[in-house]
């Protein structure tokens, strides 16, 4: 049977909610059509820009009737630029959609109609947290900027003056290297062309130590003098770390091997008393503050009474593990960097932490190792990635069997998919779930929960 809508189509919606991804559900005759700049009680007009077989995907060009609390968005990129999507949409409305996004994941995908879902969380801050921004060059008529991509184009990068989720210290770096740039006459990066030098930069913030790590990423080739842009960079104190990475593919990538121009080869961050050191490539929540509260809640969840053996997997650059380890026998931790790997043993040692291990390898093929090595765990702490996890990850950590299992997830939909799998397939019960908002103005949530398992 045909979709009832068509592209280039324009229809009047009522929004109902807010869908994982951050776009207004309505309906067309029952037909589901999720809305780009659609917040829920508003009634728009949307052009249909794709049809699928079981929904459609618009954009919403006119309000015509107002129904979600709004606010003055105090960006003056907003909504152009593609980082932010709700700084018009109250602060209490966010956090409220959300949570509610949560629990509709857990009864929709998970089977849970009543899940003992905690109220979520609120943002310390929800201004200028990010403690990392990566940063795309784009050419303009003033020669080359910094920006971020506009909303829903990948080709174009919008050139940012002031952003709102980095610090004053993170907006005036991107400016000077923007500066350097001019002043060198480098020519950015043409990403449809793949012509020019110039590629990206990241701005990494050690927030409670008042530290900063620079990383500029080029085309192949050392166009530019390293002498000059280290000296540009040191006349700010706290950057203590400058590195250059080349890529040499078409991929819109950071994550590469460096080469370090300047400094130490990475910055230290402080996390509930930790002292954490972070390489440019390294996992770190990006939140500062709302990582130290997601990792208290998470070790509320685990339950810890000094006796445990916890398994860390994917396991970072050993926040959570670390964290835990003052409260536990043993912990063992698991991540597929190697360079985060290096990230945690160094961290253990910095911080004098005698009982944890750091591993590297692939979380579903290394647990049965681990286990043979460690022996049974009483805890498992897992940190997945988006996709939650993987098929032989979930099939491993469920065969573990361990008592307590405490779930710290960034996508509500998988996390349902995997509590229910666990459920009926491991014998576990879903007993306590909390949603974090680690990032105010932006459809993203972080949930930590806790599974339990029955003996026998």
């Amino acid at each position: 049977m045909a979709a009832p809508v068509a592209v280039d189509q324009e229809l009047e919606l009522r929004i109902d909610s807010l869908a994982y991804g951050g776009s207004g559900v309505a309906r067309a005759n029952g037909f589901v059509v999720f809305v780009r700049r659609g917040l829920p009680g508003d009634r728009v007009r949307a052009r249909v820009t794709k049809v699928k077989r079981n929904h459609a995907e618009a954009l919403a060009v006119e309000v015509l009737e107002v129904g979600a609390p709004r606010v003055e968005a105090p960006c003056k990129h907003y909504p152009e630029c593609g980082g932010c999507r709700f700084q018009d949409l109250a602060y209490e409305a966010q956090v409220e959609a959300k949570e509610r996004q949560v629990g509709e994941a857990f009864e929709r995908i998970g089977g849970l109609h009543d899940a003992p879902l905690e109220p979520i969380v609120p943002a310390v801050e929800r201004f200028h947290y990010r403690n990392k921004l990566e940063y795309s060059f784009t050419d303009t008529a003033e020669g080359p900027a910094l920006g971020f991509h506009r909303a829903g184009r990948w080709d174009e990068v919008l050139e940012v003056e002031r952003c709102w989720l980095t610090t004053d210290l993170g907006n005036a770096i991107r400016n000077t290297v923007r500066d350097w740039a001019r002043e060198e006459r480098l020519q950015p990066y043409d990403q449809e062309a793949q012509t020019g030098y110039l590629r990206h930069l990241v701005v990494r913030e050690g927030r409670n130590t008042g530290q900063a790590l620079v990383l500029l990423v080029t085309a192949p080739g050392e166009r530019f003098e390293r002498e000059r842009f280290v000296e540009v960079l040191r006349a700010f104190r706290q950057v203590r770390s400058i590195h250059w990475a080349v890529n040499d593919s078409p991929a819109e990538v950071t994550n590469l091997p460096t080469t370090l121009l300047w400094g130490e080869d990475a910055i230290e961050e402080e996390l509930r008393g930790l002292r954490f050191r972070i390489r440019p490539g390294a996992f770190l929540q990006t939140n500062t503050a709302m990582a130290e509260r997601l990792y208290e809640l998470a070790i509320e969840y685990a339950g810890l009474t000094g006796s445990e053996t916890v398994y860390d997997l994917y396991c970072g650059i050993g926040t959570i593990g670390l964290s835990m380890a003052g409260r536990a026998l043993t912990v063992w931790g698991v991540e597929v960097s190697e360079e985060s790997v290096a990230c945690a043993l160094e961290n253990a040692d910095l911080n004098g932490i005698t009982n944890a291990a750091f591993f590297a390898g692939n979380v579903g093929q290394a647990i049965e190792e681990l286990r043979e090595r460690a022996g049974p765990p009483d805890v498992v702490v897992v940190d997945p990635p988006r996709a939650g996890l993987a098929g032989k990850a979930l099939r491993r950590v469920g065969r573990l069997g361990a008592p307590r299992l405490v779930y710290v997830s960034c996508n509500p939909t998988t996390l349902a998919g995997d509590v229910k799998a666990l459920a009926g397939d491991y014998g576990y019960r879903l007993e306590r779930a909390r949603a974090v908002d680690m990032f105010p103005h932006t459809p993203h949530v972080e949930t930590v929960a806790l599974l339990q398992r029955s003996p026998g």
